[in-house]
């Protein structure tokens, strides 16, 4: 059967050359008992591919199991692909048999293998290796004939150099690669994918199929959709479900694409380094930082200048030498004679009178987080949403806030 063939049948939308290889490389391997690795982004579509395989396979009249790796809990996947014996565990009332031996003559595909603990890793190379394995809590090795394909969003180069994924695993299952390119390198698909979609929510629905004005139309494709088909389809689906005009105009489209790059940091700071705060409490943690670290190097450049032969030194720092260094004398004298131009006498504690009170600076996390509110809100003139953006959080989290501490805002 020819591409053109296999979309059909599989329902597939798409002309990009990247993704008639993709299928190309699927069919031709498919007759093969080689491993296979599916990588891409989450959302393109990964788990048609071992369909297609095991359907043009000899093994399409055996079982097709689909296993999602990320969703099972570390203490029990073992026990779920290879199965176990009573009284294993706690709770192992009886005997059960895993994937692996379900699938006995079929194919297995293991989606998300980049969360495999290093553990069933072992277990799952030695089944490509020499197709046996033993059931947890058993000694006795079962041998089975199964077809594995696996699919991860993960890099697994970079797990491998990280020390999440063993070497000898990924160049065992990558035997025959075959590779999904993300919606936005695919472009001539993002129109034809939504129209697919509008059909099928009409028909779902019944109600006409929205479309799209020409500016509406080179919005959709200009767009990243770093949720993939996925994104895509769900977008369509909210499209049209919510709007009741059925030709989409750009500006009613850009509704429903959210924007990108939201994570910014205040402008209260100068930004030092390349660095992203998940949320504001981090914001707060790195200025208390901060402010440690520069109290640190007062007192460092105080020191060094009582040590020194000859400091510039002038009158106006007595208040902060004496707030910095106060202890249980009532005085402090340099060690060494200051400049000859300079002359500074003993200070006395009783000898010093502010006119102003000195208010030692809050370190609270939470009068942290209303200064910085209020100051974002100031900055905006009260617009909450951009106050939100400001401060690197949701507007959810500001409305949270301003009405947890009573902010006038």
């Amino acid at each position: 059967m020819d591409v053109q063939g296999i979309k059909q049948r599989f329902e597939i939308i798409g002309n990009s050359p990247s993704l008639n290889r993709a299928l190309e490389v699927a069919v031709q391997v498919a007759p093969t008992d080689l491993s296979v690795l599916i990588t891409g982004e989450s959302g393109t579509g990964k788990e048609i591919f071992p369909q297609i395989i095991h359907q043009f396979s000899a093994r399409k009249h055996g079982k097709y199991i689909a296993v999602n790796c990320g969703a099972i809990p570390e203490g029990t996947i073992d026990s779920e692909l290879f199965g176990h014996e009573k009284g294993a565990f706690t709770g192992a009332l009886a005997d059960r048999k895993g994937y692996f031996q379900e699938a006995d003559g079929g194919t297995i595909f293991l989606d998300e293998i980049g969360e495999l603990p290093l553990a069933t890793q072992v277990r799952l190379l030695r089944v490509l290796e020499t197709g046996e394995f033993i059931k947890v809590g058993s000694s006795k090795v079962i041998k089975t004939n199964v077809r594995v394909i696996a699919a991860t969003n993960v890099k697994i180069p970079q797990a491998i150099e990280d020390g999440k994924f063993r070497e000898d695993l990924y160049y065992r299952l990558n035997t025959v690669p075959i590779i999904i390119n993300p919606l936005r390198e695919r472009s001539e698909d993002i129109h034809l994918l939504f129209r697919k979609f509008a059909r099928d929510f009409a028909e779902k629905y019944r109600m006409p199929a929205i479309l799209l004005e020409d500016r509406a139309v080179q919005l959709l494709v200009n767009y990243r959709w770093p949720g993939n088909v996925r994104q895509l389809k769900n977008i369509t689906e909210q499209i049209s479900i919510i709007e009741k005009e059925r030709e989409i105009s750009a500006e009613v489209l850009k509704n429903y694409l959210p924007r990108d790059n939201f994570n910014q940091l205040p402008a209260l700071f100068l930004k030092t380094e390349e660095s992203s705060f998940s949320n504001e409490r981090e914001i707060l943690y790195k200025v208390l930082f901060d402010m440690k670290r520069d109290m640190t190097d007062l007192k460092k450049l105080v020191l060094d200048l009582m040590d020194d032969k000859e400091p510039v030194v002038t009158s106006d720092n007595a208040r902060i030498f004496r707030n910095l260094y106060d202890s249980e004398s009532n005085s402090f004298m340099p060690k060494e004679p200051v400049s000859k131009h300079i002359h500074i006498e003993p200070i006395e504690k009783e000898s010093i009178q502010d006119t102003e009170e000195f208010v030692e600076e809050s370190l609270s996390l939470s009068d942290k987080e209303i200064e910085l509110i209020k100051k974002a809100l100031e900055k905006h003139k009260g617009k909450r949403k951009y106050a939100a953006q400001e401060l690197g959080i949701s507007e959810r989290t500001l409305y949270r806030k301003i009405k947890e501490y009573d902010i006038d805002g």
